[in-house]
């Protein structure tokens, strides 16, 4: 018997929660392995996969290390690890949960500081009346330094954050910080602003695959599997199924002919279209005497191929 396909997923807090209503939606309920208080699962209906229950940061390692196949985890977690994320990992579905803004923050009284450009000022202006480098408090030591080497800062030096960032500036810590926000209620609280082009990554929660796992034939093919019910899922969400009477039909092909062109795909009696163009669709219906025109929210919609996993399949047959 081949080893299985190893998925990560958050083992606390509201992504966790997030990350377990997904899968659940999507048919496959997360079931523990173990008692509801173990660290391992199994998908309902899906042979092969052990489920992990990892912390979103030990994820993202061990994505980079190849300990896992599939994990879910944010976006900032991810591009924190390495530069080169792209030669490491596959990003597979941006999930639309688990989002935060990577920011760049500083305090309120600095009343001209407004942009990234007034910081490079106000770094020269500090380095050369104090003899000392600007410092920035973070967590996010790679994406800092990427963030502000794009935009031509160097006179400024990284204080390494080990508890709350957004408190460094008034404990004369740092003058600027980088974090993560998602309302921005706390930095606020703390005498802080975002710059207005301050934003460093707008991150949310994310299905990734690790290159540098073992993959074979029976871990791919499970792969496949859960993609395509993930990817389904997720294509169901942003479509509509839209019927009508038979006798309808030969009415309906100049308009169906219209939708095909904008998008939809045509079916007998009926179209699959975009979410956002139904209201559009059923109008060119009416005005060509079709009806009455039911409209439907499918649970799955299944495509012949999986464009995400054929990269995936690609990619690793060039790692070998």
């Amino acid at each position: 018997m081949s080893e299985p396909l190893i998925l990560a997923i958050p083992s606390k807090g509201r992504l966790k929660e997030q990350a377990e209503d997904w899968l659940a939606d999507c048919g496959l309920p997360p079931r523990a392995a173990g008692g509801e208080r173990g660290y391992a699962a199994r998908l309902d209906g899906l042979e092969g996969i052990e489920v992990r229950l990892v912390s979103a940061s030990e994820i993202a390692g061990a994505l980079f290390s190849g300990e896992v196949h599939l994990g879910v985890t944010g976006e900032d977690l991810l591009r924190e690890l390495a530069d080169d994320l792209g030669d490491r990992i596959l990003l597979m579905q941006a999930l639309g949960f688990g989002r935060a803004d990577l920011v760049v923050a500083a305090p309120k009284s600095w009343i001209d500081v407004t942009t990234m450009a007034d910081v490079d000022e106000v770094a020269h202006l500090f380095l050369a009346r104090t003899g000392k480098r600007l410092r920035v408090a973070t967590k996010y030591l790679t994406q800092t330094r990427a963030f502000f080497a794009r935009h031509g800062i160097i006179d400024y030096r990284i204080v390494e954050s080990g508890g709350a960032t957004e408190g460094a500036p008034a404990a004369g810590a740092a003058e600027l910080i980088t974090d993560i926000t998602t309302s921005g209620a706390t930095l606020e609280a703390n005498g802080l602003k975002v710059l207005a082009d301050g934003l460093i990554l707008s991150s949310q929660a994310q299905l990734a695959a690790s290159l540098g796992a073992q993959w074979d034939a029976a871990r791919m093919g499970a792969a496949r599997r859960l993609l395509r019910i993930l990817e389904a899922r997720a294509r169901a969400r942003r479509t509509a199924t839209l019927t009508w009477p038979a006798e309808a039909d030969a009415a309906a092909r100049a308009a169906v002919e219209r939708q095909v062109v904008a998008g939809a795909t045509a079916r007998p009696f009926g179209l699959l279209v975009a979410g956002d163009d139904v209201f559009d669709a059923t109008t060119a219906l009416a005005d060509a005497g079709v009806g009455p025109v039911t409209v439907a929210n499918p649970t799955y919609v299944f495509e012949a191929a999986s464009e995400v996993t054929e990269e995936l399949a690609r990619r690793l047959l060039l790692q070998n």
